[in-house]
């Protein structure tokens, strides 16, 4: 049986929670989910790479960098597919590979040419942040007219989209 690596790279932990989802909808094959700060993973073991990685304060965890140049070339031998997880996705006119500023900024900046890309809209759960991030990130939804409410979460994230996918992974 063929195996499949999902690996996410997550502040908060919604972008796992999506890995997770991914992986409980593969059908033919088995699947790893796996942390992108995990060095124990052999990527030659996988006949499929799937990195899904989350946006904060507009930018990528280093640590994503990183591990895409480390492993280029065996990632670009691989069937693979990148997505990215982040708020402004909820905006129907950001939330594709070719609109989202976030996937358009990183398809620049890295060697590394998935050959899937998605976009999911995020999750926003203000009562879990430490006080900085709490004010910080209601200040940008306000600026963005996103939600304010710091007693609440908000959740943007289309799950039959993320099935969708799973289905066009292949997995």
């Amino acid at each position: 049986m063929e195996k499949s690596l999902i690996i996410y790279s997550s502040v908060d932990g919604h972008t796992k929670a999506i890995c997770r989802k991914i992986s409980e909808n593969a059908i033919n094959t088995s699947v790893d989910v796996r942390s992108i700060d995990d060095h124990e993973v052999n990527l030659s073991n996988y006949t499929k790479i799937i990195i899904g990685a989350s946006i904060r304060y507009g930018k990528y965890r280093e640590g994503l960098y990183k591990f895409i140049d480390k492993n280029l070339e065996i990632l670009n031998s691989k069937d693979n597919a990148f997505f990215s997880v982040n708020v402004v996705a909820r905006k129907p006119n950001k939330n594709t590979p070719n609109t989202n500023p976030y996937m358009i900024k990183f398809l620049k900046k890295t060697l590394w040419k998935p050959k899937i890309l998605k976009v999911f809209a995020g999750k926003i759960d203000y009562p879990k942040y430490k006080f900085f991030d709490k004010y910080a990130i209601r200040f940008i939804m306000w600026m963005t007219k996103g939600p304010t409410d710091l007693s609440k979460s908000f959740e943007f994230t289309d799950w039959d989209m993320v099935k969708k996918f799973s289905k066009e992974l292949e997995i």
